[in-house]
């Protein structure tokens, strides 16, 4: 049988997808690729990646052996020029005349570049291609203001790459009142502006461009307001025009405003030809997106094939993270009264906005937009594609459960049909992944992604694969085991118990003994800690000390520009003059920046390594410890003054944080903990936002737990209520031993209650009731811990052994790290600021 010759103009994502998704239906077929540009394709929706350390090769979306294994023609840089469509050749720009029986067109879009007078000059860019953000890169060495033209996803987009080539300035340029206006609304631009601009992006909306100044090169940009602006570079990333002129040269049918028009099948008004990507208009849209791009590449496929899948639209709901910021939008995000309800959280202060639109029967969600925080964007797409029913309280969905009780994660994903569409990119369904899992026994992400390609385009799908694939295999009855590594095939409960059962008292005999291999990065800092949590032992007992995290490694946080942090403890922020005379000596003998902290502690900032043993040697003679701030472990106990100082104090707060903080000072845990204690209900401690917090009651103490501040705060929740003293500490020793047992590694407590069954109540019971029958045991084990405290720093600077490890250059202990350089601010001194070689 004759093999009918396609040919592929434009060798891109889509280009590409169309290759690989008619492969894997038909042989029939002989495939030939011109490429304009001269690398293979690679991933356009993660370009910014590139300058952070990705390569072109890790951007290629495979190997040029995958074109000849799968028996592909690939020309490179060599564009085609003409269509001739009476003799169904096609013309390469290096002369090379190719006969088809099919032509996929798939040249994408090009910039759009305003006709602005000026734009030709030095120093004007695009931002489309490697070989774009090469001359960014190589130009923006000599330069120190750059602006980006366009505040949409492109122009952020490009906004960021400039940010990483750590330029003194960024500026973004809007023509429209507010950022991104096709995918969030004025209020959620708003917030979205204020985080961008805090991140240190200038931003200008309503501006119109008039002029670009200069001689030869690009110095200002000038505006029809008459203001004008200094930059030394500009980047264009205001929009995308159809790439569409092979369309029209050969007489095919195309948009009064451009793109190449398609029916259903993809189809031109040749049949023959087809167009697909962003070249392609169809219904009057062009669709800016990869998913679209691949659904259509997936449609074309299956018309060769007789196969008569449909394109029908496409969904341009989008999440993405944008210069670190969460941004979100789905199903239709503006819609208002009188076609839908809204409902709208704002909270500026962490910057985060929430809006939803519901049906005004209240029964479905319509679409939404999110700004700073997006995790429910999933759930809540598939919640509008799938017309599932709203609960009785739809705020829930941006609010969370605001019962205590533990919300069922799973109920969502179970209540989702088999043909929901999870991965938009691959257009893969619940029921493909469930399958993946059941059938073929798919029980990781990366089995997943090779058997389904799900999540191996955008990847914003990967957390619901992953909550799907966990949810499949709980209900086939399998025993889910959150493994260390590869050297341990153990969860890190499992490899507690087993050190404590075998007493096992260092690194390398918990490896001989329940590992196999030499360790890693994962497991050596999770057993160190394991290690610490059961024997209390000196961080940097020998044996241990090479398998320390860094700042572990060397009993301080390392900081901006190569120095280390020191932070004494200051149990529950009660300090004496003459303590607090001695950290203004110390700081000021070893030129270090300091600041009180959000924890009522002093941190010094800007210690060579080499000063560390002799600086804690002068602070734990005034009578100061470590405060473990580089540590998984008790950082502080916030108080305020209670009834000593207060008028409105019902208890000594402050003692009783000072007694809290020196009972679990050093506890190595699976992640920091903080905590407070309020002499009252007006919480000036803010203990509800600690990882066990006290409040005093008329009749003794409310004890809090499950709180933490951070990236994603939540408020701790209400464990025992008018407690003794004594009662009260027992309980936290029962809490804090049963998280450090249970928690996996890195887990703060609020996300350890969020996932274990039964919630609130369930804890209580344990903790409370000893529903477990472990109290007795727990207890005695935190009062182990407790009489075996010792400060770190103390037995480190005893030890010559260890104080050796603080020298910067063996050979020349005096000598400090020359390359640490500091500039002036306040009065004070900070980090000098790292810039590109």
């Amino acid at each position: 049988m004759k093999h009918k010759k396609v040919v592929i103009i434009g060798n891109g994502m889509v280009g590409y997808k169309f290759c690989e998704k008619i492969k894997t239906k038909s042989n029939d077929f002989s495939l030939i690729i011109f490429g304009e540009e001269p690398r293979i394709a690679y991933d356009r929706v993660h370009l910014s990646e590139y300058f952070n350390g990705k390569s072109a090769d890790d951007l290629s979306l495979s190997s040029k052996d995958w074109y000849s294994e799968q028996e592909i023609t690939l020309y490179l840089n060599d564009p085609v020029k003409e269509v001739d469509r009476s003799t169904k050749t096609v013309h390469s720009s290096k002369g090379i005349t190719q006969e088809y029986d099919y032509l996929i067109i798939a040249t994408g879009s090009a910039p759009f570049v305003p006709d602005i007078p000026g734009i030709d000059k030095e120093g004007v860019f695009v931002y489309r291609t490697i070989d774009d953000l090469d001359l960014i890169k190589n130009y923006a060495v000599h330069a120190k203001a750059a602006t980006v033209l366009g505040g949409g996803l492109l122009g952020l987009e490009a906004a960021k790459a400039l940010i990483d080539l750590n330029l003194e300035e960024t500026n973004v340029i809007e023509f429209a009142p507010r950022l991104m206006p096709r995918q969030i609304d004025s209020a959620g631009s708003g917030m979205l502006q204020n985080k961008l601009s805090a991140l240190g992006l200038n931003i200008y909306t309503n501006k119109g461009t008039s002029s670009i100044e200069g001689t030869d090169r690009i110095s200002a940009l000038k505006f029809n307001d008459d203001t004008e602006l200094k930059t030394d570079m500009l980047v264009i990333s205001a929009g995308i025009r159809p790439r569409d002129e092979l369309a029209k040269l050969s007489g095919i049918e195309v948009g009064t405003r451009g793109g190449i028009i398609v029916n259903e099948f993809m189809q031109t008004s040749d049949p023959a030809i087809f167009a697909i990507g962003e070249c392609a208009l169809f219904d009057h849209n062009i669709y800016g997106l990869i998913a679209p791009g691949y659904e259509m590449a997936e449609v074309a496929a299956a018309k060769l094939c007789d196969d008569h899948k449909t394109f029908k639209g496409f969904d341009m709901s989008t999440k993405l993270k944008l210069i670190g910021v969460d941004v979100a939008s789905f199903g239709d995000p503006f819609t208002t009264e009188p076609d839908a309800r809204t409902i709208l959280f704002e909270d500026s202060h962490k910057g985060i906005y929430k809006r939803i639109n519901i049906s005004n029967d209240g029964k479905y969600l319509l679409g939404g937009i999110l700004i700073g925080e997006a995790e429910a964007y999933n759930m809540l797409l598939q919640t509008v594609n799938n017309k599932i029913l709203l609960p009785d309280h739809p705020e829930d969905l941006i609010l969370g459960s605001r019962g205590g009780g533990k919300q069922n994660e799973n109920a969502g994903l179970a209540g989702l049909p088999d043909e929901a569409l999870i991965c938009s990119c691959e257009g893969i369904s619940k029921g493909s992944i469930c399958d993946a899992v059941s059938e073929n026994n798919c029980e990781s992400l990366d089995a997943i992604k090779k058997c389904t390609k799900a999540g191996t385009g955008c990847g914003g799908c990967l957390p619901m694969v992953k909550d799907l694939m966990v949810h499949t295999m709980k209900q086939n009855g399998k025993y889910l085991r959150n493994v260390i590594c590869e050297h341990f095939h153990l969860s890190r409960q499992e490899l507690y118990d087993l050190i404590k059962i075998h007493h096992l008292k260092s690194y390398e005999q918990v490896l001989d003994n329940l590992g196999k291999g030499d360790g890693c990065e994962v497991c050596k800092p999770l057993v160190s800690s394991l290690l610490a949590s059961l024997w209390n032992d000196m961080i940097l007992k020998k044996g241990n000390d090479t398998a320390q995290d860094s700042n572990d490694r060397f009993l301080a946080n390392i900081q901006k520009g190569g120095t280390y942090s020191v932070v004494p403890r200051i149990p529950g922020g009660e300090i004496t003059p003459e303590k607090l005379v001695v950290i203004g000596q110390v700081a000021e003998k070893y030129s270090l920046y300091t600041k009180i902290t959000g924890g009522q502690r002093i941190d010094m900032f800007g210690a060579h390594l080499s000063d560390l043993p002799l600086i804690w040697e002068e602070l734990i003679a005034a009578g100061f410890e470590s405060g473990h701030a580089y540590g998984k472990a008790l950082r502080t106990v916030k108080s305020c003054v209670g009834s000593t100082w207060c008028r409105f104090g019902l208890h000594d707060s402050v003692s009783y944080a000072i007694r809290i903080e020196e009972r679990y000072r050093g506890l190595r845990a699976p992640h920091k903990l903080k905590s407070a204690v309020s002499g009252c209900i007006r919480e000036c401690a803010e203990a509800q936002s600690k990882d066990f917090g006290i409040i005093a009651t008329e009749k003794g103490w409310n004890l809090y737990v499950c709180g933490n501040g951070g990236s994603k705060p939540q408020h701790a929740l209400l464990l025992v209520a008018d407690t003794d003293s004594d009662t009260c500490i027992k309980y936290i020793d029962r809490f804090l031993m049963f998280y450090i047992r249970t928690a996996d590694p890195l887990t703060r407590t609020a996300p350890w209650l969020n996932k274990m069954e039964g919630g609130i109540e369930y804890l209580r019971n344990v903790v409370i009731n000893d529903s477990l029958g472990m109290a007795a045991q727990w207890e005695l084990e935190m009062q182990a811990l407790v009489d075996s405290y010792q400060c770190e720093w103390k037995t480190a600077i005893e030890d010559p052994e260890i104080r050796k490890r603080f020298n910067h250059f063996v050979n020349a202990p005096e000598e400090k790290d020359p390359t640490v350089k500091f500039d002036e601010m306040r009065g004070q001194k900070k980090a000098t600021d790292w810039t590109l070689a």
